[in-house]
């Protein structure tokens, strides 16, 4: 966010002496910033939210019938 901050401040106060078109260009920059880093940063979080897939061999909750010697 301060990023945009700066890219604003700096766009319409000293870069706009030199060239109107850049301070326009530095201002859309800014503005898309903040929407592409959110989808970036959600990435992650949609992934992880995907339902989980259950393979037929190893269910689990489920008993086989067969017992693995784990009990006393």
């Amino acid at each position: 966010m301060g990023t945009c901050v700066l890219l604003i401040v700096l766009a319409w106060n000293v870069v706009r002496l030199w060239s109107t078109t850049a301070a326009v260009a530095m201002s859309v920059l800014a503005a898309l910033l903040p929407p592409v880093a959110a989808f970036v940063g959600n990435q992650g979080a949609l992934d992880r939210s995907a339902a989980p897939t259950v393979d037929e061999d190893s269910r689990d909750g489920e008993d086989d019938g067969e017992d693995d010697g784990s009990r006393a």
